[in-house]
């Protein structure tokens, strides 16, 4: 398929892909945006609560906390842990402000007096906050909450410097390789070069993503986007999980499925060893499957700069495929009858 703009916006019609081309700079924006930083102290517990493209937030920083002494649980429903103490800090986060379920995560941490923060861009969430005086910041929209992930996951990482566990170097070096990241996949390159359209044009059938541990915030992300802007099912599992069990499906012969690989630079020794093994046994099975690697550095630009990729990909997939990329018409559905 030829790609141009006209072709794209033919099909995009919110224009999405402006987002997208601009997200290196948006991060940016929003980590040098003067907010007041967070204060907090002997915090060992956090909980992020959020739905969709604000839970992919919590997924993020569930890895960025995982090498620290903090416990992270990520919340993508109503309900708080029952771990929560007063060293736990609830952290809430609804693009709209109106999601329902993260409300009720929000009333439920208030009425638990936990430490709590809110970001959103306005809702009743903000209301909730200002009526009990909870802290909160207000963050804008950009088009939807799937193209607002990196101002909103920016701007807390700007919030919460005192108490997470990288420094500002390797924040300001995750945007810096979103830029280079930018020049290869965004509109101003739609050649042979742009990785972005040569994976979507990859994407086949119903995609099985394989991805390593430390990596599951971005196969998460890219489920959830492939679903909401290709208009796709997706399966998506642990590497070494599925050399138990998920593997053995693979036995059936079909034309259904096609693995993706996500994999780390610096994977662990073992987990390098399964990729090896499972990429000899599809050769072996005559499976075709796509990798797709990391950058080497810090899990903040691992992360980040794979969702990029990733997520452009979904939107070039969906012009491929001659669907617009911005209706959930569904999900829609779903909240009118809740």
């Amino acid at each position: 398929m030829l790609f141009d703009i006209k072709t794209i916006e033919k099909f995009d019609k919110k224009l999405m892909y402006k987002i997208y081309d601009n997200w290196p700079q948006i991060a940016e924006e929003a980590y040098q945006t003067k907010y007041e930083k967070i204060k907090c102290k002997k915090i060992n517990h956090i909980v992020f609560a959020g739905m969709g493209g604000s839970g992919a937030i919590g997924d993020i920083f569930s890895s960025i906390f995982s090498c620290t002494n903090i416990h992270v649980d990520v919340v993508k429903g109503y309900n708080l842990p029952k771990t929560v103490s007063k060293n736990t800090l609830v952290i809430t986060t609804s693009v709209s402000g109106n999601t329902s379920e993260t409300i009720s995560v929000l009333e439920k941490a208030i009425k638990n007096k936990c430490k709590t923060i809110a970001f959103s861009s306005g809702g009743k969430m903000i209301k909730i906050c200002t009526k009990n005086n909870i802290e909160y910041r207000i963050i804008s929209k950009h088009v939807n909450p799937r193209t607002s992930l990196v101002a909103y996951l920016y701007s807390i990482l700007n919030v919460l410097q005192p108490i997470i566990p990288i420094d500002k170097k390797e924040i300001e070096v995750s945007i810096n390789e979103l830029k280079k990241t930018q020049k290869i996949i965004s509109t101003k390159n739609l050649s042979l070069s742009n990785s972005a359209i040569k994976l979507a044009k990859s994407i086949s059938d119903t995609p099985v993503v394989y991805f390593p541990f430390g990596l599951g915030a971005v196969a998460i992300r890219f489920k959830n986007s492939l679903e909401e802007n290709s208009k796709m099912h997706v399966i998506i599992e642990d590497v070494i999980e599925a050399c138990h069990n998920g593997i053995v499906a693979w036995e059936r012969k079909s034309k259904d499925f096609r693995p993706i690989l996500i994999q780390g630079k610096d994977d662990n020794i073992k987990t390098k060893k399964h990729w090896f093994i499972l990429k000899k046994f599809f050769r072996i099975k005559k499976i075709k499957y796509e990798e797709i690697n990391s950058l080497e550095g810090g899990i903040l630009s691992k992360i980040i700069n794979l969702i990029y990729l990733l997520d452009y990909a979904t939107i070039y997939k969906a012009v491929i495929e001659k669907v617009d990329p911005f209706p959930v018409k569904p999900i829609d559905y779903v909240k009118k009858h809740l």
